[in-house]
């Protein structure tokens, strides 16, 4: 089902929109304003709504094979961001570099929400995730499936841009937005790197880091031919 607000000015992404609903016999409603922005439940809808099943999980055995296009794995893991808009913004970066699965806790972490879905503009279509119990037990598993893991913290003394990732399958953990990786998922990564930084301040937030750091990453591996058309 597809809802449209009244009174919507006209313009070809509506228009591809309707088309699209009806080539695939999707339902076509149109709504007042209000009616619209309560099921929207997130701020600032621009006016249309779809309804669609909730995105599937998969296995996390499933991410760590080869993708159809033959795309080495490149993955990222998520150890307990909280904030919706930092998820969404994350998924968003790592589709647009690449990355070809994602890897959420079942706990202490947000999963898909309205608004995750509105920040990372589409992503959530393109990116299979899967939720596990917790992280470093995920780690320890792409460990034993051949995918080397690598940790964004502000600490480590070696630089992300120092990093030969062409090669090989990867995953890029992150931390959340307070406290960072948490001891034991630190302990578990291959290894540890950190975004050089020069200004005042301390830190990145957790976006921002996450997009530099998947693009570096995505450099290294289509420097080492790992992006096939």
């Amino acid at each position: 089902m597809v809802y449209l607000a009244e009174g919507m000015e006209p313009s070809p992404v509506l228009d591809e929109i309707e088309a699209l609903a009806r080539r695939r016999k999707v339902r076509l409603e149109v709504l007042p304003r209000r009616r619209l922005d309560a099921l929207a439940r997130t701020d600032g809808p621009q006016g249309v709504v779809a309804q669609a099943d909730p995105v599937g999980e998969v296995p996390l055995d499933d991410l760590c094979g080869p993708t159809q296009r033959g795309r080495v794995p490149f993955l990222v893991v998520l150890d307990g961001v909280t904030d919706p808009t930092n998820l969404g913004a994350v998924l968003r970066s790592a589709e647009c570099a690449g990355v070809t699965g994602v890897v959420l806790p079942r706990h202490r972490a947000v999963h898909l929400t309205p608004t995750v879905a509105k920040v990372a503009a589409g992503a959530v279509e393109h990116l299979p995730m899967a939720v596990v119990p917790g992280v470093p037990t995920a780690l320890r598993r792409l460990a034993s499936l051949g995918v080397w893991t690598v940790g964004l913290d502000q600490e480590a003394s070696r630089s992300i841009y120092e990093l030969a990732v062409g090669d090989q399958p990867v995953a890029l953990i992150l931390g959340s937005e307070g406290s960072g990786l948490a001891p034991l998922t630190r302990a578990r990564c291959d290894e540890l790197v950190a975004i050089p930084q020069y200004g005042a301040l301390a830190s990145l937030n957790v976006a921002t880091a996450g997009a530099i750091a998947c693009f570096e990453l995505a450099r290294a591996r289509a420097a080492g031919g790992r992006f096939p058309a």
